[in-house]
C-alpha cells in the first residue's frame, strides 16, 4: 500500500518534458514545474525564441523567466525517492535479530544485504565477480524457473531472458548477454523518447497555430456576418424606396391621365364654332386642377451602397437606375403637360377677352 502511494506521488511530481521525476525542479510563472535542464534545453532551441512558452499550457512570456530551484519540491522529491527505495529494497536477508534495510542485492547469491553484510562482496576475492544491483524484493525473478540458473542471456528472436542452459532450446537464434541487450534497449528507448519529445513539440506548435487560425477565422466570420447583415439592411431599405417609387409612379400615371383628358377637352373646345356650347363647357376646363407638389429629387438617387457582395451591388444598382430613369421620364412628361396646359389656358383667356371686347 505504501509502495503504491509513494509511486503515485512520484508520478505526480514528474517532469512533463522528460517524464521522469523532477531533478533540480524549477517552477515557471504559470505554475508548472520542470527539471532545470529540460526547460533550459526547451527554451534554448533555435525555433523557441521570444515569446517563450510553457511546454504544457502554452502560456507565453515576452521575456525569458528567471529560473530558480524550487527548494520545497526538491526536498519533497528527495523524501519520496528515499521512501520509494526503502520500500522497494526490503530487509537484509542476513540479519537475524534486528532487520536492517537492504542497500544492494546480489544476482549470484540471490540475496539482499544491508551495508554491514555487504562488505564481504567488496573485500573478499570470492565475491568480486558477483553482480550487485539496487536492492530489490523481486530478486527471485532473475532466476530461470526451469534450471534454477541466473537469467544472464537474452534471446532476441523470442524476446525473453534465458539462462546459460536454456541456449540449447534457442539454437539458431540470436542470443546476446542481458547487459548488452539492456544497453542497446536503453539507447533505443532514449532515441524514441527524444523522437516523442520532438513530435510533442511539433504537435503543440501545430495546435497553437491551429488555435490562432481558428481565432482569425472566427473574427473573420463575425466581420463577414456583420457585413452581410449590413448588406441585407441596405437591401431592405432600397426595396422600401423602390416600393415608394412605384407608388409615386402610379400616382403620376393618374395625374397624367387626368391632364391628357383635360387637354383633349380644351383642344376640342378651341376648334368648335358653337359659341353657346363653348361658353357652357369652358367653365369646367378653365378651373386649374390641384396637384400635390411631388418631391421628385429625393427619388432620383435610389442606389444601393457599395458592399462587398458584388452581385447584390450590380443587380440593385441596375434596378435603381431603371426606376430612376422611369421616374425622370414621367416627371418630364408631367412638366411638359403642365406647361402646355398653362399655355392653352393663357391662349384661351386672351381669345375670350378679345371676343368680349369686340
Amino acid at each position: 500500500m505504501a509502495e503504491s502511494a509513494s509511486s503515485r506521488f512520484v508520478d505526480q511530481f514528474s517532469c512533463p518534458v522528460c517524464l521522469d521525476g523532477l531533478k533540480e525542479p524549477v517552477t515557471i510563472p504559470c505554475g508548472h514545474s520542470y527539471c532545470m535542464s529540460c526547460i533550459t534545453d526547451c527554451w534554448g532551441q533555435k525555433e523557441q525564441g521570444p515569446p517563450y512558452r510553457c511546454p504544457q499550457c502554452r502560456e507565453s512570456f515576452s521575456q525569458r523567466p528567471l529560473l530558480k530551484k524550487n527548494t520545497l519540491i526538491a526536498e519533497m522529491m528527495e523524501t519520496l525517492q528515499k521512501t520509494s527505495l526503502q520500500t522497494a529494497a526490503g530487509d537484509c536477508d542476513v540479519c537475524t535479530e534486528e532487520k536492517n534495510r537492504a542497500v544492494k542485492s546480489c544476482l549470484q547469491c540471490l540475496a539482499s544485504f544491508c551495508q554491514t553484510h555487504l562488505q564481504p562482496h567488496y573485500q573478499s576475492p570470492a565475491f568480486m565477480k558477483h553482480k550487485l544491483v539496487e536492492a530489490s524484493r523481486n530478486i527471485q525473478e532473475n532466476i530461470c524457473l526451469s534450471h534454477g540458473k541466473l537469467l544472464e542471456m537474452y534471446c532476441q528472436d523470442d524476446h525473453q531472458c534465458i539462462c546459460c542452459l536454456c541456449t540449447d532450446n534457442h539454437k539458431g537464434h540470436s542470443v546476446v548477454s542481458v547487459d548488452s541487450e539492456w544497453t542497446s534497449k536503453k539507447e533505443e528507448l532514449t532515441e524514441i523518447k527524444e523522437t516523442c519529445h520532438k513530435l510533442i513539440q511539433e504537435r503543440e506548435r501545430s495546435q497553437q497555430e491551429l488555435s490562432e487560425a481558428v481565432k482569425l477565422l472566427t473574427s473573420s466570420a463575425l466581420e463577414t456576418m456583420e457585413e452581410v447583415e449590413k448588406v441585407f439592411t441596405e437591401l431592405i431599405y432600397t426595396l422600401e424606396k423602390k416600393h415608394r417609387a412605384e407608388e409615386l409612379h402610379k400616382h403620376l400615371d393618374q395625374e397624367l391621365t387626368e391632364l391628357r383628358k383635360r387637354q383633349a377637352e380644351i383642344e376640342k373646345l378651341l376648334i368648335a364654332d358653337d359659341q353657346v356650347n363653348f361658353l357652357r363647357s369652358c367653365h369646367s376646363v378653365c378651373v386649374q386642377p390641384t396637384f400635390e407638389n411631388v418631391p421628385i429629387t429625393q427619388h432620383t438617387h435610389l442606389y444601393f451602397k457599395d458592399v462587398s457582395i458584388s452581385i447584390f451591388n450590380e443587380v440593385l444598382e441596375d434596378v435603381c437606375q431603371q426606376q430612376t430613369a422611369k421616374i425622370s421620364q414621367e416627371v418630364s412628361k408631367v412638366r411638359v403637360a403642365k406647361t402646355q396646359n398653362d399655355f392653352l389656358q393663357c391662349k384661351f383667356n386672351c381669345g375670350f377677352l378679345e371676343a368680349n371686347t369686340q
